[in-house]
C-alpha cells in the first residue's frame, strides 16, 4: 500500500490563500474573465449568504441583500491590495456589510423619510439599550436626547417615523373577533361617501332659508321644486307676475348673502 502524506492544516491554508491572491490578481487585471469571476463568487457566496442572513432575519428582503452583498464583494475584489498584509476576508466583510446596511437604510422604508431620521434610528436603539442597562428601567425621551445630544423633538420624530419602516399589505389578514374570524386590512378601509357633501349642502340651505319670508319661500318652491312659471306662481299666490319676479330676485339675493357666511357660523345660529 502506498501512503500519501497529507499537508498540515497550516500548509493547506497557505496554499488556499495563495490561490485566492492569484485569482484576485487575475480578476483585477481582467474583470471580464468569466472563469475567474465564477471561481471567486463560488468561493465567497457562503460568506455573503451568511452576512445577508444576519441582517434579513427571516424578512422577505433576504434575496435582495444577497444581491447587494455580491456587489460589495465585487467592489472589495477590485480594491483589495495584498501589500497591506491583511487577509481578503478581513477586508471584504466590512465592505459587504456596508453595502447591505446602505441598502437597508435607503431602500427598505415604506415611505420616504429624511436621511437624518434613517441615521438617527439605529443610534436611538443603541442608546435605549445602553440606558436600560445603566438605569435598570426604560429611559425617558429627555434622557435619550441628552445621551445623543439631539432635541427631544428629533427623538420623538424618529420614533414615530420608524413605524413607516415596513408597511403591511392591504391583503394582510387580521383577527376580527374572539372566535378567530379574520378580515383583510382592505375590508376595513372605507370608501369616500359623496352623500356627506349633499347633507352638508342641505343643512346650509335649511339654515339659509330661515332668512326668507313665507311668501319668498313659496315663490322659490314653485320656481325650483315645482317648475312653475312666474305667471303660474302669481296666479297661485294671487299676485302679479311682476311682483313674483321682484320677490324672487330679492329672495335669491338673501340666500346668496346668507350662504356667503362660513358654514360653522350658519350652524351656530340656532
Amino acid at each position: 500500500m502506498r501512503w500519501v502524506k497529507v499537508p498540515a492544516k497550516s500548509q493547506q491554508r497557505h496554499h488556499s490563500d495563495d490561490e485566492v491572491l492569484r485569482l484576485i490578481d487575475l480578476y483585477q487585471q481582467d474583470d471580464q474573465d468569466e472563469e475567474v469571476h465564477a471561481a471567486l463568487l463560488a468561493r465567497y457566496s457562503d460568506l455573503v449568504e451568511a452576512l445577508a442572513r444576519k441582517f434579513s432575519r427571516g424578512r422577505p428582503i433576504h434575496d435582495d441583500l444577497v444581491q447587494v452583498g455580491m456587489i460589495g464583494l465585487l467592489a472589495a475584489l477590485r480594491r483589495f491590495d495584498k501589500e497591506f498584509g491583511r487577509s481578503f476576508e478581513s477586508f471584504a466583510v466590512p465592505t459587504i456589510i456596508g453595502e447591505i446596511k446602505r441598502f437597508i437604510r435607503d431602500k427598505t422604508w415604506s415611505v420616504h423619510v429624511p436621511r437624518r431620521i434613517k441615521e438617527l434610528g439605529p443610534k436611538i436603539k443603541k442608546a435605549v439599550e445602553e440606558l436600560t442597562t445603566e438605569l435598570q428601567r426604560s429611559p425617558r425621551i429627555d434622557e435619550i436626547a441628552a445621551r445623543l445630544e439631539v432635541s427631544e423633538e428629533e427623538v420623538l420624530e424618529t420614533l414615530e417615523m420608524g413605524k413607516s419602516y415596513q408597511a403591511l399589505s392591504v391583503d394582510s389578514s387580521i383577527e376580527a373577533d374572539q372566535e378567530g374570524s379574520t378580515v383583510t386590512l382592505l375590508d376595513l378601509v372605507g370608501n369616500q361617501e359623496n352623500g356627506y357633501d349633499s347633507v352638508d349642502q342641505k343643512l346650509i340651505l335649511e339654515k339659509a332659508f330661515a332668512v326668507l319670508t313665507d311668501r319668498e319661500r313659496s315663490i322659490l318652491e314653485c320656481a325650483y321644486y315645482r317648475n312653475m312659471s312666474q305667471k303660474e306662481t302669481g296666479e297661485l299666490l294671487g299676485i302679479s307676475q311682476m311682483h313674483v319676479s321682484r320677490l324672487q330676485r330679492r329672495a335669491l339675493q338673501k340666500l346668496r348673502e346668507a350662504i356667503k357666511v362660513e358654514p360653522n357660523e350658519v350652524f351656530s345660529k340656532d
